[in-house]
C-alpha cells in the first residue's frame, strides 16, 4: 500500500507542495526531522524535511524543488496517486528552548527546511527575525506564513527584484551593525550560503545550527554515504544531523562530495526528460 497525495499545490517555478496521507510520521514526527521516499518501486531513495503535519488528519506536508530526474517524476504525481515508500521521521529534531532573540536565514529554496523552525521556536518564547532570500522574487518562496510568523521579517534577492538588493548575510550583517542583539541563529540553504552565514557569525561570536544536505541513501546510518567532518569528526548526517554547529562545519569538504555525481546526475536528469518526451510524442510531432 503506497502513501496517497492528498493535496499539490505549485510554489513557484519547479516547486512543489505535497500534502502525503502517512499517519505515523505525522503523529511522531518533530521539527528538523525528514523522511525519505521512493516516488515508485525503482525509483531513487531521496530525502526531504518534514514541513509540516497534521496529526489529526494523518498529514505530512513535503516542499521540494525539480533539481534531478527523481524530483521531477515526483513532481509529476497528482491529488490521488500514491507514492512507493515514504519512510519516517528520521534524524535528530532540532533543539528548541528560550534562547531570546533569533535569525532564521532561508536561503532559496532552503526557506521550506527553515518553515517548521520558524512555527516552533516562537511556542518557546523565541523573538523571531526571518530572512528570506533568493535569486529572485519569482523564486521566493513561504513569504505569507513567514511572515506572519515572524517579529521581523526580511527579504533579500540577488538581482533586487524584491526587498533588499544582496543575499542573507547583507540583511544579517546590517542588522548587526545597526546594533541588533542576536542570540541564535539557524541557516538553511546551499552550502555556500550557509558557508558565508558561518564565517560572520563566528565573527559576532553567534552560536549558529545549519541543516546539511549531503548525498544520503538508506538514511539510518548504515551506508555511510551522508557522512559530513564537524569538529575535526566524522558524523553521518542522517543520524547524527541534519542539523550541526555551522562553526564546525567542514564546508570544502561538504561541497567536494556533493559535486562528486553532478555529471551522472545531469546525464539521468537529461534522459528521463527525452523519454517523457518520447512518451508525449512519439517519433516527431
Amino acid at each position: 500500500m503506497g502513501f496517497k497525495i492528498l493535496e499539490k499545490i505549485q510554489l513557484g517555478p519547479d516547486s512543489t507542495l505535497m500534502k502525503i496521507y502517512a499517519p505515523y510520521v505525522a503523529k511522531n514526527a518533530k521539527p528538523g526531522q525528514f523522511v525519505i521516499l521512493r516516488a515508485h518501486e525503482k525509483g531513487e531513495r531521496i530525502p526531504l524535511t518534514i514541513a509540516g503535519t497534521d496529526k489529526m488528519k494523518g498529514e505530512v506536508t513535503i516542499i521540494f524543488q525539480v533539481v534531478g530526474k527523481s524530483t521531477k517524476h515526483l513532481s509529476l504525481f497528482e491529488e490521488g496517486e500514491e507514492i512507493h515508500d515514504f519512510v519516517g521521521p528520521l534524524g535528530k529534531p532540532t533543539e528548541i528552548e528560550n534562547f531570546g532573540t533569533v535569525a532564521c536565514l532561508g536561503g532559496g529554496f532552503g526557506t521550506a527546511v527553515l518553515y517548521p523552525l520558524v512555527r516552533a521556536l516562537p511556542e518557546a518564547g523565541n523573538y523571531i527575525i526571518v530572512v528570506n532570500g533568493a535569486r529572485s522574487e519569482n523564486l521566493l518562496i513561504l513569504e505569507n506564513e513567514l511572515r506572519d510568523l515572524s517579529n521581523e521579517y526580511y527579504v533579500t534577492t540577488d538581482d533586487g527584484t524584491k526587498g533588499i538588493k544582496g543575499f542573507v548575510t547583507d540583511a544579517l550583517k546590517k542588522l548587526l551593525e545597526e546594533g541588533k542583539h542576536i542570540d541564535r541563529v539557524f541557516a538553511v540553504g546551499p552550502v555556500p550560503m550557509m558557508n558565508s552565514v558561518a564565517k560572520l557569525t563566528k565573527e559576532w561570536n553567534i552560536k549558529t545550527i545549519v541543516s546539511l544536505n549531503p548525498i544520503m541513501v538508506d538514511g539510518t546510518g548504515m551506508c555511510g554515504v551522508c557522512r559530513v567532518s564537524v569538529g575535526g569528526e566524522t558524523k553521518f548526517a542522517c543520524v547524527d544531523g541534519p542539523e550541526f554547529d555551522a562553526h564546525l562545519v567542514d564546508f570544502d569538504l561538504l561541497m567536494k562530495r556533493l559535486a562528486m555525481y553532478k555529471d551522472l546526475e545531469k546525464y539521468s536528469y537529461e534522459l528521463f526528460l527525452k523519454e517523457l518526451e518520447e512518451k508525449r510524442c512519439p517519433g516527431k510531432c
